[in-house]
């Protein structure tokens, strides 16, 4: 360590206390250490024109933040999302292991003051050179290798979001929390990619978190992934790559494009790997969103994926996929509704198709069609939960033949191409296409109810989840498994 490097930036700190004209400023917590550091930064023609800051708690953090705006201030704005931990140690003529930690916060400051500035600036960098991608990076292996991919075919830029924020939340398992944004970070870096930091966690509550609260509330078993990556999450990132000049948007994702010669637009198409195939939650993707996407895992399986990995050096090619959603990490579903909902405690029946009473429950939301186990009722044979009555906050149960339907309504559709076409349906994100039909023909667009003929039937249908229409291999349209009525 050179202390004197450190004690100059100590001292003397560059920009502490300036916010430039025309500034987009952030606020960056450091968690635990208390530390805090907010960072302004003022763009323009694609440089970065001014930069300050002004730094909470330790010295160590004053030092970061004056370290960040040297580096920063006269550079390109992709030179300056290049800029991490390392280069501010190294400004500051390294740093011992019990002060890094400002290096990574005033590297996590800067990123996200860089990521305010191109969210808002259109064509805020150069014309590229030749083709420009933007790769979706969440800190693991899926989305490491997608990157790595598109950094060997061309110009690569990566940008993670942070979606969630909350005590109870597990940082480690969720890939939309900070300490997620930073591990993407670090890897893109590795990768010699600049990397971008959005905040999208209003949006990310207003879209996804809130419709989740709400369906549960209305007696659905609501698929908030469909959303996020159909209406939010895809989309943010979307224009983003517009305003980077990328003409093309990556993602991990385990999912291919199919063309067509009738000039609709492309279709999703099942991935080679059947057993991590996400077209299910892909499903709400337009064909105007699906020209720009790409999936360069599509082709490959997860074995393959991590042997990518492996061989580049990549320091997640074996780390654990993520199996909860994101915002339900470290939690439960039923206590994540009692702190964001208000849906707690709230004691209700659980009756047979008559009325009859045959048990009590804590709340309505705690189930969903189809559950078998944590009913504990009376009954002489299995029951199964056959509805739920939310007004009266009551749960209907039954026998298993009572489940089995052969006709299936959606709420909300949306077919890309002519309903004739339709001879599957996807039913749940796990489960595997059934044989099926549209009644009536329907043409292609939009539709408030569609009705979906099933050839064998099925036992139980989950009211709020999302039906993937498919012709064999190709995602045709979707709609949302409406209520029945039965209760």
């Amino acid at each position: 360590m050179d202390p004197v490097a450190f004690e100059h930036h100590l001292t003397s700190p560059q920009g502490l206390g300036r916010v430039p004209a025309d500034d987009f400023t952030v606020t960056a917590d450091g968690g635990a250490c208390c530390d805090s550091i907010r960072f302004s930064v003022s763009v323009g023609e694609g440089a970065l024109l001014d930069a300050g800051f002004d730094a909470e708690g330790c010295g160590a953090a004053t030092a970061a933040g004056s370290a960040a705006v040297t580096l920063a201030r006269g550079r390109s704005v992709l030179d300056a999302a290049r800029i991490g931990p390392r280069q501010i140690a190294e400004e500051l003529g390294g740093l011992s292991p019990g002060k890094l930690h400002a290096a990574e916060l005033a590297a996590d400051a800067l990123a996200r003051a860089l990521g305010a500035a191109a969210r808002e600036r259109v064509a805020l960098s150069p014309p590229p050179s030749g083709p420009r991608t933007l790769v979706a990076m969440s800190g693991g292996v899926d989305s490491a290798v997608a990157a790595l991919r598109c950094a060997q075919a061309g110009e690569t830029i990566a940008v993670t979001l942070e979606l969630w924020a909350d005590v109870e939340n597990d940082a480690e398992r969720s890939c939309c929390s900070a300490s997620a944004v930073a591990q993407a970070r670090a890897l893109a870096h590795l990768m010699g990619l600049p990397h971008f930091t959005i905040d999208l966690r209003r949006e990310f509550r207003d879209g996804v978190v809130e419709p989740f609260i709400a369906g549960f509330a209305d007696g659905e078993t609501p698929n908030p992934c469909v959303g996020c990556n159909g209406h939010v999450r895809l989309d943010a990132m979307l224009d983003f790559a517009e305003h980077l000049g990328a003409d093309a948007l990556a993602t991990g994702h385990y999912a291919r494009i199919a063309e067509e010669d009738d000039h609709a637009g492309p279709l999703l198409r099942v991935a080679a790997d059947r057993a991590k195939d996400q077209t299910y939650m892909l499903s709400a993707l337009s064909p105007s969103s699906l020209r720009r996407l790409r999936f360069p895992l599509g082709a490959l399986t997860k074995p393959e994926v991590r042997q990518v990995a492996a061989e580049a050096g990549l320091p997640v090619a074996s780390k654990a996929d993520s199996q909860d959603l994101c915002f339900l990490a470290g939690t439960t579903r039923a206590r994540f509704l009692a702190r964001h909902g208000a849906l707690g405690e709230r004691p209700g029946t659980i009756t047979d198709s008559s009325g009859r009473v045959l048990g009590r429950h804590s709340g309505h939301e705690r189930f969903t069609v189809g559950q078998r186990r944590g009913l504990a009722v009376a009954a002489g044979t299995p029951m199964y939960v056959l509805d739920k009555d939310p007004v009266s906050n009551r749960v209907i149960v039954g026998p298993r033949g009572a489940l089995h339907t052969t006709t299936v309504t959606v709420r909300s559709a949306r077919l890309h191409r002519a309903g004739t076409r339709v001879n599957r349906v996807k039913l749940r994100y796990r489960s595997k296409p059934l044989p099926a039909r549209l009644i009536g023909d329907p043409p292609g667009g939009r539709h408030a109810t569609l009705t979906i003929e099933l050839a064998d039937g099925v036992d139980g249908v989950a009211p709020g989840q999302l039906a993937c229409l498919m012709d064999g291999e190709l995602v045709i349209g979707w709609g949302t498994i409406a209520r029945t009525g039965r209760s």
